[in-house]
């Protein structure tokens, strides 16, 4: 007989879906004075050497972000590994999860763009309309999530979210997201990685 999917009713995940939706809220209610203060200290009295720096670690989002579940689901197939594969396509999950909520949130929220609302904010990169949350971060950081779930090892871990943070700052650094935009893109990330991956564990049983 075929068991009844209860992972969704589990007590634990339940209480963390709440954790969740508190964490957004908390981000989204946050000082505005905060986050522009904080904002300009990082934009305005920035280090202007490390622009071309920053943009080039916000352009790797993408590629790394699509790269990280096709490498393993292709070495999986390849050497016929079940667990890479899986390993993969959880990742794979976790991206689209993860980028699913953040454009969600950002044409439901239509929050302008930091250099928008205030003159003072530098520009130093491409950027939509809509700025919360940051979806770079979040693809970043559910990557970051992802491969240190699979790979539970330091030399994966450190470098995978000194990456993701790097990411994270960068977008701040340029002038196209608030530190609660970040802040948002992180908890999106870190959370659809962690869902996917419980998921999983779910399945398998």
């Amino acid at each position: 007989m075929i068991q009844r999917p209860d992972f969704f009713l589990h007590p634990t995940f339940q209480r963390r879906c709440c954790l969740l939706i508190l964490l957004l809220s908390f981000t989204t209610s946050f000082s505005q004075n905060a986050d522009i203060g904080l904002l300009r200290k990082i934009n305005v009295y920035r280090n202007t050497k490390l622009d071309n720096t920053f943009r080039f670690v916000t352009h790797t989002t993408a590629p790394v972000s699509l790269a990280a579940p096709l490498v393993l689901i292709g070495t999986g197939i390849n050497n016929r590994d079940k667990i890479l594969t899986n390993q993969g396509l959880v990742c794979g999950a976790s991206l689209l999860l993860s980028t699913g909520i953040s454009l969600s949130l950002k044409y439901s929220i239509r929050r302008k763009r930091p250099f928008v609302v205030y003159d003072d904010i530098q520009k130093m990169a491409p950027a939509g309309p809509c700025s919360f949350p940051s979806g770079h971060t979040t693809a970043a950081f559910a990557t970051a999530a992802s491969l240190s779930l699979a790979f539970p090892k330091w030399y994966v871990i450190a470098p995978s979210f000194v990456w993701a943070a790097a990411v994270a700052y960068s977008r701040m650094h340029l002038g196209v997201h608030f530190p609660s935009d970040v802040l948002a893109g992180i908890i999106i990330g870190t959370g659809s990685s962690l869902l996917c991956y419980k998921a999983q564990e779910w399945v398998k049983k």
